[in-house]
């Protein structure tokens, strides 16, 4: 069932296995100490630190008892730490060893409702008489299993619309928000995605292997996780280590591979500029290799039948790079780039399907079908179980019901969120009629996918799935003296920010003077030397509010004409027009990213 890689004379060996008796076992042990601990039925569980066997082995025990896990994200940082424990009252926590530290720091205003922290790992003398100040109890993970050992507990009946999971969103603006997960919810979800892959023949079976490196506090890869469990399959878990990722597929050998578009892109310039830097024969037969077979694709044969003579010559190396056994390659969190998608299903000799969720919907939504190149560059259609349609947005020119309809992807039925925690406003705000409003706009496909082409709100994904709340961020950086405006572009297929900036004329020729730079405002704002100033200026101001890294502004375009409704950027209440700006300096922004302020991801 779940496997970890041995540690053989300091190096890492092959996966060791825990077979699902064994883990059955450990997962009774679990849910007997922490009903011996006075927890049970509604009571909050927190698990904290990268995906682990323990970790499974924790959200197992809480689904046994009737506890409501609380996944805390391992990236989110200590202060959004205790916001979540206080929020919904969490009352034990398990955590990876390494993660304890960050855990105290949200001490003493945590104290108020955690009582009982659990380490996958140790716990040092130090960590103990520090937990003991505040009245509360840690125990290693050995000292935990013990103390229900003599004891056994009744596991109590579950209704469907018993809540399962809360699972914090890690917010566009303010705190995040709570989305109460039920049972239905997801076991509606498994089924949906179960009959999905049976009818495209691609159904799970007990051989097949699943490499868990994507957080398991995000509803993507916990449904991936939950469908392997259900059917048997196995687990393997990374080491925690980016680089070392392909290491670790070659070792485990997993049989479906999902990704984020940041992972697949990585994978895609590895293999461009193998390819590049490789011998002129090489490149030719590639090429020729890979036309050949797209070719044949497009006139409507499925992968493995569109030349498998040069998948064994040609691809086979590709094949072999991600372990040798992937059959599907999933992507999810953010948009793949077509290009990249139509690559990677062609050489990887793999299903490529992209998907589409969101917490709300416990991850997937919609999803493209296998050997359907025509559903290249969607999300496909919507999965089984799942009701989705579109609702026009007139103030944005999206008409649901004209020959191509466009609108704000609305979705229904038994996979949605019960609610936001303690947050029955904005519940309500995107729940109307039983419809819940994703705030993205879709257009649908003649073959019935779903492409997604904008947001309602100036709220945006980069490509790494971190969201931008645009307004937010414009606001704190007109702060800086030295600027009249700023408008800040990002979308899903980057990994950071670019902005048009009007300059304050006065500040930035002073600052000129001062370094003795002679020239006219024009030419000046042309300067590299004022763009870095500018950027420097952004980086300050930044850093004194606390953003995270994703926020800053990477590269910076100086216009010294201010953003006017004579060239219809502007409202006459001077809001910006995103849609306008963005084809007004769309040369700009390409330039921008492409530029040598591109930083190295």
């Amino acid at each position: 069932m779940l496997g970890t890689r041995e540690i053989v004379d300091g190096k890492h060996g092959k996966y060791k296995w825990q077979t699902y008796k064994e883990v059955y076992d450990i997962v009774i042990k679990v849910g007997n100490s922490i009903r011996s601990c006075g927890y049970g039925e509604g009571v909050k569980c927190g698990i904290y630190g990268a995906n682990s066997a323990e970790w499974i082995m924790s959200m197992e025990a809480c689904n046994a008892h009737g506890l409501l896990c609380v996944p805390l994200y391992d990236t989110l940082g200590s202060r959004a730490i205790e916001f979540i424990i206080s929020h919904a009252e969490v009352s034990i926590a398990f955590a990876e060893e390494k993660k304890i530290p960050e855990l105290l720091k949200t001490f003493p205003n945590a104290t108020k409702y955690l009582m009982t922290i659990v380490s996958f790992g140790k716990v040092t003398p130090e960590q103990k008489q520090e937990v003991g100040k505040f009245g509360l109890a840690i125990y290693s993970w050995t000292e935990f299993l013990q103390l229900g050992e003599s004891q056994s507990f009744d596991l109590p009946t579950k209704q469907r619309s018993d809540i399962c999971t809360i699972m914090y969103t890690s917010g566009t603006t303010g705190d995040p928000k709570g989305v109460l997960i039920s049972n239905e919810s997801i076991i509606t979800l498994l089924a949906g995605v179960k009959r999905l892959l049976e009818s495209v023949n691609e159904k799970l079976v007990e051989k097949d292997v699943y490499l868990s490196y994507l957080p398991l506090a995000h509803s993507f890869d916990r449904v991936i996780e939950e469908t392997f469990i259900w059917h048997g399959a196995s687990i393997g878990f990374w080491r925690g280590d980016g680089k070392l990722l392909i290491e670790d597929l070659g070792e485990l050998k997993p049989t479906i591979f999902c990704a984020v578009p940041r992972v697949l892109d990585r994978v895609y310039s590895g293999l461009t500029q193998n390819i590049s830097s490789g011998g002129f024969l090489k490149k030719t037969l590639f090429n020729f290799a890979y036309s050949y077979k797209l070719n044949n694709m497009k006139k409507g044969h499925k992968h493995a039948a569109a030349s498998p003579l040069l998948d064994k010559v040609v691809f086979d190396k590709v094949k072999q790079g991600l372990g040798g056994h992937v059959r599907v390659i999933l992507s999810g969190a953010a948009p793949l780039s077509m290009h990249v998608e139509s690559y990677l299903r062609v050489v990887t000799c793999s299903h490529v399907l992209q998907g589409y969720g969101l917490t709300e919907t416990f991850a997937g939504t919609f999803v493209s079908l296998p050997d359907e190149l025509d559903m290249l560059g969607t999300v496909g259609p919507p999965v089984p179980n799942v009701d989705a349609c579109l609702e026009s947005v007139p103030e944005m020119g999206y008409d649901a019901l004209a020959s191509t309809p466009r609108g704000e992807i609305c979705v229904k039925g038994d996979t949605l969120f019960s609610g936001y925690y303690k947050r029955e406003d904005l519940t309500k705000e995107v729940l109307v009629d039983g419809w819940f409003h994703t705030g993205d706009i879709g257009e649908w496909q003649p073959n019935g996918s779903m492409k997604i082409i904008d947001r309602k709100k100036n709220i945006f994904k980069l490509s790494q799935g971190e969201y931008v709340a645009v307004e937010n961020l414009e606001n704190i950086f007109s702060q800086v003296p030295s600027i009249e405006s700023i408008w800040v572009y990002g979308n899903s297929f980057e990994a950071f920010l670019v902005a048009v900036v009007t300059p304050s004329k006065q500040a930035l020729e002073h600052w000129a003077e001062e370094n003795g730079i002679s020239t006219d405002f024009s030419s000046l704002c042309e300067d590299s030397r004022a763009k870095s100033y500018i950027l420097e200026e952004l980086s300050k101001i930044g850093k004194e509010k606390k953003l995270k890294g994703f926020e800053f502004i990477k590269a910076v375009h100086l216009d010294p004409v201010p953003l006017d409704m004579e060239r219809d950027l502007i409202t006459p209440t001077y809001k910006k027009k995103r849609p306008q700006l963005l084809k007004y300096y769309q040369n700009v922004i390409d330039n921008m990213y492409k530029s040598g302020n591109k930083p190295r991801v």
